[in-house]
């Protein structure tokens, strides 16, 4: 796939319109802004919903690395490797 490692991610239902339909694709990079600049040259459109103009993770979405917040480690420069899972995950709203 590239030089860097394989990972999956785990795109949320919302999302997979733009994967297809896949709920899981594999991707590749050394941080998990490099796996969601990936993931957007294969599934153009991905990354707008995902991240800010400036490449941080939108507010109303959370994104973890083998369970762990992004937002508590480096966010997208959070670093990843070979056989890490990254989970996309839309914030929930609702309720009064």
């Amino acid at each position: 796939m590239s030089e860097y490692g394989t990972v999956q991610v785990l795109i949320p239902t919302p999302l997979r319109r733009y994967t297809n339909g896949e709920a899981k694709v594999a991707s590749a990079g050394e941080s998990v802004g490099d796996v969601i600049d990936r993931l957007n040259a294969d599934y153009p459109g991905l990354k707008d919903r995902v991240c800010e103009a400036d490449g941080e993770i939108r507010r109303f979405v959370n994104v973890f690395v083998n369970g762990e917040n992004v937002r508590k480690l480096d966010g997208a420069a959070t670093p990843v490797k070979t056989g890490d899972e990254i989970g996309i995950i839309p914030a929930m709203a609702g309720g009064r």
